[in-house]
């Protein structure tokens, strides 16, 4: 499926045989689905840790369904993004014998992630009271939509809700539409980084005081969050912001311009930055000295004259040439890219942002890296997402000790579900 590429990226470099990880011992529970909680918990993986992902029998977390499927993922793509460097086990929690196995799990955790439904977790009998006396190293991390108690803690909530009600998607687009979300799911992954933030946090106390504690990240706070200074701005002007498309608000020149061949975008975030370009790339001292353009202020009233001449001045060479100039003149600017032309883009093969992993039935496929580098704990050489239940066996053998005999006790009762998982006892 994927040898076409294999001139694109490089294979994975492993890490240092023997270095010790980050977060290596360190054991979790995962019940999460979709993308906030499954990619903070990849975080923590990719760290060093154990994170153990309770799926339905069957089908799974419902983000194995996003296109497109791979078979051999046992999903989509979008489900592989998340979930890299986990084990999956598949228990029935409807059924009591698969209920019991999910409580010894959380029992000898030292993690818990969840983001089910407000109150869902507590029906089940494994919410963090359940377990606070009994484990009380425990750091038990509830994700939700609008937080776990007060008057919205019932609502359901997904990344594209939460960029309308947080105003980001007022923010964002062109002042003469509606404004625009977007494509990416930002506060998902956003939330994802406050949600392993606020974990390592909780670790951090325990080796301190030895004792867990209840965390909770809500996406509709944090996706408050991403909308930046914006709040700030309104509270202290009583204005809210004007939608700039690619230009900035606050700092000029800064926005989309297009060279002989190439469409590209600048930001000269102070004026020693727009000085440099004028002298050091566009050959025009007289602009840098002109007192009409002297402060940000001033370049932001005439920013249409302004573009006006940069654009006229762009125009007349390749995009080649002038990146050369503005790089030689620290110049912060970048070629607007597709998705693919960023991916095979030399910043990225530099940083190894994407590369090739085996996987066991297509030979390798493609993974993308977090942006850590640790120096003495690097991070887990990446391995495949798993499918449903994949490891069912394996964990209840090691996590809780449990024999043959016992599993097919277990799978006769109905605690796994799949029937793959009681073929596999054969």
């Amino acid at each position: 499926m994927f040898n076409q590429l294999e001139a694109d990226f490089p294979t994975h470099r492993p890490r240092t045989e023997g270095a010790e990880l980050a977060l290596q011992g360190i054991r979790i529970v995962d019940f999460t689905h979709f993308i906030a909680g499954p990619f903070a918990t990849m975080i923590l993986a990719d760290m060093g840790a154990e994170v153990i992902k309770v799926e339905s029998p069957g089908k799974g977390d419902d983000f194995r369904q996003y296109p497109p499927m791979v078979p051999e993922f046992g999903g989509g793509v979008p489900y592989a993004w998340t979930n890299r460097n986990k084990r999956s086990i598949a228990l029935d929690l409807k059924s009591s014998e698969g209920l019991a196995l999910a409580r010894e799990l959380v029992a000898k955790a030292d993690i818990v992630v969840e983001n089910f439904s407000t109150g869902v977790i507590e029906r089940l009998g494994l919410g963090y009271e359940t377990f606070r006396e009994s484990n009380p190293g425990l750091i038990f991390c509830s994700v939700s939509a609008y937080g776990r108690k007060g008057a919205f803690a019932d609502r359901l909530g997904f990344d594209p809700i939460a960029q309308a009600e947080s105003g980001f998607i007022s923010m964002n687009g062109y002042p003469d539409r509606e404004g625009v979300r977007a494509l990416s799911p930002v506060m998902d992954i956003s939330t994802a980084m406050m949600t392993s933030n606020a974990i390592l946090g909780a670790l951090v106390a325990r080796a301190r005081t030895g004792k867990g504690q209840a965390v909770e990240v809500a996406l509709f706070d944090t996706a408050v969050l991403m909308t930046g200074y914006a709040p700030l701005q309104e509270l202290y002007t009583g204005k809210g912001p004007v939608r700039p498309g690619n230009t900035s608000p606050d700092t000029c020149p800064s926005g989309v311009f297009k060279s002989m061949d190439q469409s590209f975008l600048i930001n000269c975030g102070n004026t020693q930055i727009f000085q440099r370009l004028m002298t050091q790339v566009l050959d025009l001292p007289q602009v840098a000295s002109d007192p009409a353009y002297a402060t940000n202020k001033d370049r932001v009233a005439k920013r249409q004259t302004l573009f006006s001449l940069l654009q006229d001045e762009f125009s007349r060479q390749p995009w080649e040439y002038w990146q050369a100039r503005m790089r030689a003149a620290n110049v912060p600017c970048g070629e607007l890219r597709t998705v693919g032309e960023a991916i095979r883009s030399p910043e990225a093969h530099e940083q190894q942002i994407v590369t090739r992993i085996p996987h066991p039935e297509l030979g390798w496929v493609p993974n993308i890296a977090l942006p850590i580098r640790y120096a003495q704990t690097p991070l887990a050489d990446p391995a495949p997402a798993p499918r449903v239940g994949e490891h069912t066996l394996d964990v209840l053998g090691e996590w809780l000790g449990y024999n043959r005999e016992r599993l097919e006790t277990l799978a006769e009762a109905g605690a796994f579900g799949a029937a793959a998982v009681q073929g596999a006892l054969k």
